[in-house]
């Protein structure tokens, strides 16, 4: 077995300890949820913080997610390649972004075991770099049809079809390509649009405005909170707005320490995001959230989070703290939650109109969370109730195992729910029973 594997299985047993104490010090927090939740007081973990993530292990034959009463579910396609971020082409084709963080340069011990740490739960190692392209010729809810569509990228992740030009989220920037309809390979080169800086929260999320104009971009920080300084965060923790016509791009919102999933819900036609927040404040401190996104809103990272807790870890800008925007939805502490779509009405049986967020799971935490495919209502445009689950069982009950890890989720070309798995290597297909 090499070091790394068996320096992973000695963080594990370090972890368990730091989880016990941390248990035994006091009980598991309620989930800090909705629109006003109980967020505990923070509860600093110093040098050695929670690190408790399941070793993947996958499907075995015939297992699926465990779906919700009066729903269903099936691998569209499976045998993939680190599925993160979904994309439905006007023809009904399904694109599929298959992408993996990658090792970046060990400063700490800490480094080193949250690299080792990651490997074994398969959430680090070669990317495949590449948009696999997959058809459902007949309409049996299985893709027949899998081509690459796009290969040699980097770390692709968000994904927009306008017109005859298709534009990629890449690590390092925005590009675009030319499409023509039907097509299952592009071939011709890339053209870039802008450019980020990699690493850290490397995932690009791509979302088209309702008129075609712009581009929404999020960029995610490198660090948990500004620990090597803002300098290097500069241009990060924020949501672009990318035009189209000129070029030109800007800082729509900041402040968002890792802003991934983006959707417009159509009532109001305001922008929504999912956010992941700081760690090594406690199992429920903060909370991820979604959140209505303002058009030059500041969101509190890293200087303070849900509004304006101080963090006290972080040199303070109290010009700044005064701004931040208190988000809409507590979904929990370390959910991850990473895939956000709208869900009209109708679409599942039993659900009205909301947003579908795909958790990918916590490791910050003493006892996990997330995992699991969740449903928020909406009402006049705003969240209205309990988040409900969608898809769950890709956690082990003891926690030793994931089986799968949701990330991006999208309506589908026949009016279901794709959910992209990057543990399991699938692409899930959720439909009334």
């Amino acid at each position: 077995m090499e070091f790394s594997a068996l320096f992973a299985r000695l963080v594990a047993l370090v972890g368990a300890a730091a989880v016990l104490i941390r248990r035994m010090r006091g009980g598991p927090s309620a989930q800090a949820v909705g629109a006003a939740p109980a967020i505990p007081a923070a509860r600093p973990q110093g040098a050695i913080p929670t690190l408790k993530m399941p070793t993947a292990k996958g499907w075995s034959d015939g297992n699926t997610p465990t779906p919700a009463p009066g729903l269903k579910v099936n691998a569209l396609a499976a045998g993939l390649k680190h599925p993160r971020w979904l994309h439905v082409l006007p023809n009904g084709d399904v694109l599929v972004a298959e992408a993996l963080q990658v090792e970046s340069p060990v400063r700490s011990v800490f480094d080193y075991a949250m690299q080792s740490t990651m490997k074994r739960a398969a959430a680090l190692g070669v990317s495949p770099n590449r948009i696999t392209l997959l058809r459902d010729s007949n309409g049996d809810g299985v893709a027949e049809i899998r081509e690459t569509f796009l290969d040699g990228l980097n770390q692709p992740f968000g994904m927009a079809m306008l017109g005859e030009t298709f534009y990629v989220g890449n690590t390092d920037g925005v590009f675009a390509f030319p499409y023509a309809g039907g097509a299952t390979r592009l071939s011709a080169p890339g053209r870039r649009l802008t450019t980020f800086k990699p690493g850290g929260h490397w995932t690009r999320s791509l979302l088209a405005s309702p008129d075609g104009q712009k581009l929404y971009v999020g960029v995610g920080s490198l660090s948990n909170i500004a620990e090597s300084g803002m300098a290097v965060e500069e241009g990060r923790a924020a949501i672009y707005q990318l035009d189209l016509a000129s070029g030109a791009s800007r800082v729509f919102a900041s402040g968002l320490r890792n802003p991934v999933g983006l959707a417009w819900e159509p009532t109001t036609g305001v922008l929504w995001t999912v956010v992941n927040e700081r760690d090594g404040l406690g199992d429920e401190t903060p909370p991820d959230y979604l959140t209505s996104v303002r058009d030059g809103g500041f969101y509190g990272w890293p200087y303070c989070y849900w509004g304006q807790t101080v963090d006290d870890r972080v040199p303070q800008d109290a010009t700044l703290v005064a701004t931040a925007i208190t988000p809409d939805y507590a979904l929990g502490g370390h959910t991850a939650s990473l895939g956000l779509c709208w869900l009209p009405a109708g679409t599942l049986p039993g659900f009205a109109d909301g947003m579908v967020i795909g958790q990918h799971g916590s490791w910050n935490r003493s006892t996990l969370s997330g995992y699991r495919v969740v449903f928020v209502p909406f009402v006049d445009g705003r969240p209205s109730g309990p988040p409900r689950d969608i898809l769950t069982g890709f956690l082990a009950p003891d926690e030793r195992f994931s089986y799968g890890r949701p990330v991006g989720v999208t309506i589908g070309p026949d009016k279901s729910l794709l959910v992209a798995d990057d543990v399991g290597d699938v692409v899930w297909r959720v439909t009334g029973a």
